[in-house]
């Protein structure tokens, strides 16, 4: 009975006693606080080329959290000395085979890692740039089928833990409050963690060691002796990984559904919530047989983050309201065109900052803090751009209202949703526990980590695709029966998807046969998405979100766009499945550096390339006749298009327009009146890029960049009315003519969607971009071209656009306070 109790005792004791901590989070590439831990955990951001300096960094890294792992585990060793004392005692805490499950191959692992760490940290501490640590790593790398007995045992070791804690109070307060001891030189005494957050180290280290590894061979040089070696412990570990059953995951198993299944985390991702008529960023996540809305809870810098649960809805009480029935409330404002551009315009003044300061190294606290700018501008226009209405109603109470940026996501959320509910789901309350467990689990089950801003993209990440896309929609197959049917175009920009092109409907088919190519004009875009739909006739059958007809999505696909395959000159053709459909396209990318050039024409009887006053004076016009004509189409049948001057006119179309003004052909408004009304905007728009110099022209182009940067109203208002008087009176007329036909779109901007905002943005470089010599004087990079220069040449077009009506006698008629010469 004394040697029973002594046992029992003494498991105590060392439990309670045992001075330890835990470093919870703090992994390989996670920041830590000041003066936190080990010398090694410092974050520390190294130039490229300082290849061998960044390897010491990312071993001494490395070398710290190996040190915590250790830890982790012998902590899990800790009282499996002691219960195994007591276990052949007549009161044992847990049986022989118990302990045996629940530590399973701790011991084994715990010991390849110490003699790692012990031959690693000399290494590392004593640094040589020729240093070889590769057979270390290979090594471990070899003993990975311990960690795969491991993860096969894993299961039942936490399920035997779970009974085991349950059936015995002295195992259940073990277990919720393990002590692990920190680095040496912590000031902290020690942390509790249970034994399950232990038990799920080991199944982390292999994913976390795989990581490293592809570090390490980022910044070790091919000629070093390690490179193979590392090479081949990274295939051995990559192989490993995928070898493992992802049905062992415990954070895919975090809590069970009323009939006993696993709860699968099946999709999340931020979504923009409409609340109390506000915007709110919410991360949602679907589960197999629920809908959980939440939002991050802000906590003190160091503590683990956690999800706070807005709202939820079982699948089986979720339905969708038809857009016909949606309530009009709460209704959607959509938020003011100029300010998102000006949004748009600030991130991208920050962006070359950033670059400006990466290029002169400058200090890493000044790159933080327009970081920390960008991220708040990019997070203000990630809330406030969205404006496709996406509602989903519990049939037993309240209606919620998401706004998404693209019909892509709406589809791709009820998709999800409408596939888990053709499964026999049954309608639940979760209690306040089950409710916390389950939003508990949402962060570790989560896939999507970061909102989607630029400022949480790495360094080394594409910058995206700045230029032209040519895009040619061939034809579709795999339609059941016959429909109306059109394709649209999507590309992301500044983190958000843009509608950017769409074909014309081809009536009453199963193989539409398109063949339309569209040019759409890139910003830092990395993806393309078609989107194919049968057209409704419907008139009933209007969303009262947003007062338009719901077409039916048959189909949709994205591609990446890889600089490498889009930027041949070539056209690549490629095929994209959607929904047992195939959509066949064509695409060629044209870099913005190459798109600038304005080539002027060798055929001078043309218009396209010729100079604006050789035009005016051969046609005895004021303004040429091309820009009177299509202004007139646009007025006369697309002032209420929606898009108008956004959305891509079909290039052939464009093409066929061009060679009959250039030929001057009598059937010029025959044709006209039959075009598509997005061919002939396109039309003008071509017609002013061609310009062999800008209508605003090259030689004032500086001093219109200076004029608009002026601070004071009367100063600018005097130096931008010079600027316009000091045009040739051809250009002057012609700016003058297009300017109110832009002011008589934007009014029309609750029907069209275009704003004085989105028509500068569309015309701004097309009217200022200099010719190709002045651009290689102002302009430095393909990715800054769409940073400080252009967002300028908007700033410029949208000042005239918002200024009172300006009439060419009353401007000609002014002098100035002051004489100056430009």
């Amino acid at each position: 009975m004394e040697e029973e109790e002594e046992a029992i005792g003494f498991l105590d004791k060392v439990l309670e006693d045992e001075d330890v901590f835990l470093l919870e989070e703090c992994e390989l590439g996670t920041p830590t606080s000041p003066g936190s831990g080990s010398p090694f955990l410092m974050t520390v951001k190294v130039e490229a080329g300082k290849g061998l300096e960044m390897r010491k960094l990312v071993l001494s890294g490395f070398l710290a959290s190996e040190e915590i792992y250790i830890n982790q585990l012998e902590a899990l060793l800790l009282p499996m000395k002691p219960l195994k004392a007591t276990a052949t005692t007549s009161q044992p805490v847990l049986t022989i085979q118990q302990i045996e499950t629940i530590f399973y191959k701790i011991q084994d692992i715990y010991e390849i890692h110490k003699e790692f760490y012990d031959n690693l940290c000399p290494k590392v501490q004593q640094w040589d740039s020729q240093v070889t640590m590769g057979h270390l790593f290979q090594k471990l790398a070899s003993q990975l089928g311990v960690y795969k007995a491991f993860v096969d045992n894993y299961k039942v070791a936490l399920e035997t833990a779970e009974k085991c804690s349950q059936s015995n109070n002295q195992f259940q307060k073990i277990s919720e409050e393990l002590k692990v001891k920190g680095p040496k030189d912590s000031k902290d005494s020690h942390t509790s963690v249970t034994m399950e957050a232990l038990l799920y180290k080991p199944i982390d280290r292999v994913t976390r060691s795989t990581l490293v590894l592809h570090d390490l061979l980022k910044h070790t040089p091919v000629d070093h002796p390690d490179y193979p070696l590392l090479q081949d412990a990274l295939r051995i570990s990559q192989n490993f990984l995928s070898s493992i059953n992802e049905d062992i995951d415990p954070r895919r198993t975090a809590v069970t559904t009323p009939k006993g299944e696993t709860r699968q985390l099946v999709k999340d991702g931020f979504l923009v919530e409409v609340s109390e008529s506000s915007r709110k960023l919410r991360h949602v996540f679907l589960f197999t047989d629920v809908l959980l809305c939440a939002k991050l809870k802000k906590t003190s810098a160091g503590k683990h983050q956690q999800y706070d649960c807005k709202w939820y809805i079982p699948l089986a009480d979720l339905v969708f309201p038809s857009p016909e029935e949606s309530e009009a409330s709460p209704q959607v404002h959509p938020f003011p065109d100029h300010e998102l551009e000006d949004m748009k315009m600030k991130i991208s003044a920050l962006k070359s900052e950033i670059q400006k300061e990466k290029a002169n190294k400058g200090q890493s606290r000044a790159i933080e803090r327009l970081k920390k700018k960008m991220f708040e501008n990019e997070f203000l226009l990630l809330l406030n751009s969205p404006t496709i209405p996406f509602r989903i109603h519990n049939r037993n109470g309240k209606s919620y209202l998401f706004l998404l940026s693209s019909d892509y996501e709406r589809s791709e959320w009820r998709e999800a949703i409408q596939k888990l509910q053709k499964k026999d789901l049954q309608a639940f309350v979760l209690s306040s526990v089950e409710l916390q467990v389950l939003t508990g689990s949402c962060f570790k089950l989560r896939t999507v980590h970061n909102i989607p801003v630029t400022s949480n993209k790495d360094d080394d990440e594409s910058p995206g695709l700045y230029g032209f896309l040519h895009v040619i929609v061939h034809s579709a197959k795999g339609f059941k029966q016959s429909a109306n049917l059109y394709c649209t175009l999507e590309v992301d920009s500044f983190g958000y998807f843009v509608s950017k092109a769409k074909t014309r409907v081809f009536r009453d088919t199963t193989e539409p046969k398109w063949d339309e190519e569209f040019e759409i004009e890139l910003e830092g875009s990395q993806s393309l998405r078609i989107l194919c739909y049968e057209k409704c006739y419907d008139k009933t059958k209007v969303n009262k979100d947003n007062n338009e007809i719901v077409d039916k999505i048959m189909g949709k696909g994205q591609i990446q766009l890889d600089p490498q395959t889009v930027e041949t000159k070539n056209w690549h053709t490629d095929v994209i499945e959607m929904n047992g459909i195939k959509v066949e396209f064509s695409m060629k990318f044209t870099s913005r550096d190459m798109s600038l050039k304005r080539t002027p024409s060798k055929k001078q009887t043309g218009v396209f390339g010729v100079k604006i006053s050789v035009v005016t004076k051969r046609e005895r016009s004021k303004v040429p006749y091309i820009v009177r004509q299509c202004v007139e189409e646009v007025e006369k049948r697309g002032i209420e298009e929606v898009g108008i001057y956004r959305i891509s006119g079909v290039a052939t179309d464009i093409q066929a327009l061009k060679a009959v003004f250039d030929a001057n052909n009598k059937d010029i408004l025959l044709m006209l009146s039959d075009m598509d009304i997005n061919a002939i905007a396109g039309t003008l728009k071509l017609y002013f890029r061609e310009l062999p110099e800008p209508l605003l022209t090259d030689r004032l182009y500086p001093a219109f960049m200076e004029g608009i940067a002026l601070s004071d109203p009367a100063a600018k208002e005097n130096c931008m009315m010079h600027l316009l008087r000091s045009l040739p009176d051809p250009n002057l007329i012609t700016f003058l003519f297009l300017l109110e036909h832009l002011k008589r779109v934007a009014e029309k901007e609750p029907i069209n969607k275009m704003s004085l905002h989105n028509l500068a943005t569309v015309f701004g470089p097309t009217l200022l971009r200099p010719s190709e010599v002045e651009s290689k004087a102002h302009l430095t990079s393909a990715a800054d071209i769409w940073s400080h220069d252009v967002m300028a040449q908007v700033q410029v077009l949208l000042y005239y656009l918002q200024h009172p009506p300006i009439s060419f006698a009353e401007l000609k008629r002014n002098t100035l306070y002051f004489s100056t010469d430009v």
